[in-house]
Parts: structure tokens; sequence; C-alpha cells
């Protein structure tokens, strides 16, 4: 039923800076667990960040401090700045929601590539 769209992946520099955009067909609230992942191939997805219901958000070690989750719910759309990206940061990036209730949905991924 609900379909989340990404996009804002690709190549950059390391040091540089890319913005993620997740778009859902339903609309989005502070009840709405939302999320992102990231996946490297042979590796399982592991979480980079995410705002549960309570609304704060949370973020993997080894994005603290450079990456920043934030969700607009007037778009209906999440987003993830990710700045002084690293060479170890390539990687596909999924987008998650959980509705109250449990029911989880999955963007489709969008590739972002860290080189020089």
């Amino acid at each position: 039923q609900v379909q989340l769209v990404e996009s804002g992946g690709g190549l950059v520099q390391p040091g540089g800076s890319l913005r993620l955009s997740c778009a859902a067909s339903t609309s989005i609230s502070t009840f709405v667990h939302m999320a992102w992942f990231r996946q490297t191939p042979g590796n399982q997805r592991e979480l980079a960040a995410a705002i549960p219901s309570s609304g704060t958000p949370i973020y993997a070690d080894s994005v603290k401090g450079r990456f920043t989750m934030s969700r607009d719910d007037a778009k209906n759309t999440v987003y993830l700045q990710m700045n002084s990206l690293k060479p170890e940061d390539t990687a596909v990036y999924y987008c998650r929601m959980i509705r109250p209730g449990g029911d989880t949905y999955w963007g489709q991924g969008t590739q972002v590539t860290v080189s020089s």
C-alpha cells in the first residue's frame, strides 16, 4: 500500500556532501518510525539514522556528527544530510518506514559512492 521513493544519491569526492530524500505515498506523522539504512555488497543492511515515534533522532557511531536526519511532514518526506563524506560511506542507502501496528515498508535504494 505504501510506496517510498528515494533520490539524491550519486558520486562525490571525500569530504563532500549529499542530501538524500525519501518521499512517501502516505502522510507522515510523529507516530511513524522512519529510518535510513545502508548496505555494501556481501554485508547486511545496517542502521545509519532513525527518528522513532518518540521523535528523538539516533545515529550510528560511524556517522554521528556528520549525518543529520530530518523530516518534513507537509511534504511527506524525510531527508538524510550527509557531510564530510568518507570512502567507507559508500553503500546503497535505503529508506524504511514502520507504521503503528508494525507494518514495514522499504524504498528501492539509492547508490552513494565516495571516491576521488
